[in-house]
């Protein structure tokens, strides 16, 4: 290991033509706790610095908001039926054949390097197309976790989150002669559960699961948390939460999300904000910054009451499929850009192969923001399909899998294990997705047309091979 200070004197020769990627993916993170995206008292310098100086998106969305899905989705462009990471049981085999953007990258000559949470199956060996590896088994620990660091496991004192920045930075400060891409997927804001093989878990949505860095305990003490205007909204006209099942409480009052625990996220969003700015130190100080792709992202985002509801955050409701998306990229993304398009976590994998100028024989269910980023205005969607497919984990939520479409203003959900609980909300006049209109809207027709078609479209796309040379059996 390099020591800090030969690290910084050391020359850097990569071709400035190919830029850098350094990838933060954030686990649980809502769109809507960002100094940047407008929250009242997030201390958030760092973040708000990327969107400052970058595009930060304001219609991003993730088309499944469950971990392991999503994070196959943003590596590999492709929806969770087709990667075939459809939910949080142990996928490994599968996880081990997917063509990866990294990977990708990897094999154009970029140096790679994957740090953190990989939770498409327990297995934290090494995947393909990776220099660089540094995983745990399943949710990880928050505290003296045990790390797998190319191929030797082994137990590491301290907050995981600083762990995971350290060796980031390391990665940042080495010297070589390749452009790097580094992927830093964050155990926070997860909180610290036990997760069995099936998916289930032991435990969930209490506040003394979200462990928080000491330095951090007493930050926003006080402080009153901002709330939306479906915050312990009991819901009404939807069938497949007002389900009546047995040893499960009812949604009300006491089932919503208490101050504590999104304090306490809150707080362990503190320590990533502090290692986004431990990386943009190592990216400057090492004369790499403008000429890196820095992008901060969530998998999806968070109940904090809404409809009641607390953990449960795999419904199609806005504050779970709503994330943040800053891309940084000096002379591409213009500083201090809002684009409005409506992007997804598709989108990402084409977007860093055509920044990278990678060229690939890979097909993508996602689109390149690459022209968004530079101020075009390209033909875009206007609608996008999210898919979840049930698991065992959240007995309230069991048999809810379904398919949804939003549109600019309208939202379809379609659930395929439920008869007759379908919603349909007008965003525009409902923003909270309070009042069901399934029974009067004159839309029906034609949002259930649009999204019978972007099934057909995903079903029938040819993306099921282990490497774009290779198609799998």
């Amino acid at each position: 290991m390099l020591s800090r200070r030969s690290l910084l004197a050391a020359p850097f020769l990569q071709s400035p033509k190919r830029p850098n990627i350094v990838f933060v993916l954030v686990d649980d993170l809502r769109w809507d706790e960002l100094g940047c995206s407008g929250h009242p008292f997030a201390q958030t310098p760092n973040i708000d610095r990327l969107a400052r100086e970058g595009a930060m998106f304001q219609n991003a969305f993730a088309v499944t908001p469950l971990c392991s899905p999503s994070r196959a989705t943003f590596l590999t462009g492709l929806y969770p039926q087709t990667n075939q990471i459809t939910d949080n049981v142990d996928r490994s085999p599968i996880s081990h054949r997917l063509t990866t953007w990294p990977r990708l990258l990897h094999d154009s000559g970029y140096e790679t390097a994957f740090i953190g949470k990989w939770h498409m199956g327990v297995d934290d060996s090494p995947r393909p197309g990776f220099n660089h590896w540094i995983s745990f088994p399943g949710q990880g620990e928050s505290i003296d976790p045990l790390l797998n660091e190319n191929g030797k496991s082994a137990r590491v004192k301290g907050y995981i989150t600083d762990i995971l920045t350290e060796r980031a930075t390391t990665i940042i400060r080495t010297p070589r002669k390749t452009p790097f891409c580094l992927y830093l997927s964050h155990k926070a804001i997860h909180p610290t559960i036990t997760q069995n093989a099936d998916g289930s878990v032991t435990g969930f949505g209490t506040s003394d699961e979200f462990i928080v860095a000491d330095r951090h305990k007493t930050l926003y003490a006080g402080k009153q948390i901002p709330r939306r205007g479906n915050y312990k909204a009991i819901p009404k006209n939807k069938p497949a939460l007002e389900q009546k099942l047995e040893g499960i409480e009812p949604l009300g009052p006491k089932t919503a999300t208490d101050d504590a625990t999104i304090l306490n996220r809150m707080r362990m969003t503190k320590a990533i904000d502090e290692s986004v700015g431990q990386m943009l130190e190592a990216l400057s100080q090492t004369n790499q910054l403008d000429n890196t792709i820095f992008v901060f992202t969530s998998d999806h985002g968070y109940f904090y009451g809404e409809h009641c509801l607390n953990p449960e955050r795999r419904l199609a409701y806005e504050e779970t499929i709503r994330i943040p998306l800053i891309i940084r990229y000096p002379g591409t993304a213009k500083p201090n850009s809002k684009p409005t398009q409506m992007v997804a976590s598709l989108d990402l994998a084409p977007t860093m192969l055509d920044l990278a100028g990678v060229p690939s024989s890979q097909r993508f269910q996602g689109q390149s923001l690459a022209p968004i980023l530079k101020g075009q205005k390209p033909k875009w969607r206007d609608s996008l399909m999210f898919e979840y497919f049930s698991d065992r984990v959240f007995p309230r939520i069991r048999n809810m899998g379904y398919r949804a479409i939003r549109t600019e203003r309208y939202k379809y959900i379609n659930y395929r294990d439920l008869k007759g609980a379908d919603e349909l909300y007008d965003l525009k006049t409902d923003p909270f997705e309070l009042n069901n209109i399934i029974a009067v809207s004159p839309e029906l027709p034609r949002l259930k047309a649009r999204l019978s078609e972007l099934e057909k479209t995903t079903a029938e796309s040819p993306q099921r091979s282990t490497s774009p040379r290779t198609p799998a059996p």
